[in-house]
């Protein structure tokens, strides 16, 4: 039975997993070098109510999480955050993506921002679709911004307005 609750730090190890795996096989982020389980405690602890982190779990397994994160540092973004959502690889094309990001959104309406921003390659259009199913819309196109695998890498920006 699939469980999706706020992330705890015992969940870390299998959120690093998840995403040392995105890092190695997919442009799903643009990150290049693993992370180690040191410096995802430091990430884990920028996170609090206004920039929250769930997982979801099956058989008390770590199989998606979902983040949302500051976008900047400067005062006058203090309502934006940027949405991260991973699933293990074994547990993708199961639904457990939309519902992470509709519960994350939640979050975040209810933590009162205003504005979620997601960059997204622009060879991912399964994501692409998924945004757009929880009210996130196309607002550019950033050009070879990105470079991975040998390829340069394009990147879709998309928006959600609460």
């Amino acid at each position: 039975m699939l469980i999706i609750r706020k992330a705890k730090y015992e969940d870390l190890t299998g959120i690093t997993s998840i995403y040392n795996d995105a890092i190695k096989n997919t442009v799903a982020t643009f990150d290049t070098e693993i992370k180690t389980l040191e410096e995802q405690k430091v990430w884990f602890k920028q996170h609090g109510l206004k920039n929250p982190i769930i997982v979801a779990k099956e058989n008390n397994d770590v199989v998606g999480w979902a983040a949302l994160s500051k976008w900047s540092d400067r005062c006058a973004y203090s309502d934006t955050a940027e949405i991260s959502v991973y699933v293990k690889d074994t547990y993708q094309r199961k639904g457990i993506g939309k519902k992470l990001m509709q519960e994350i959104v939640k979050k975040g309406e209810k933590a009162g921002l205003h504005l979620l921003i997601a960059r997204i390659a622009d060879n991912n259009p399964v994501s692409i679709h998924l945004h757009e199913s929880v009210g996130f819309s196309k607002i550019g196109l950033m050009k070879e911004c990105g470079f991975k695998f040998g390829k340069r890498l394009d990147v879709v920006l998309m928006q959600r307005l609460y």
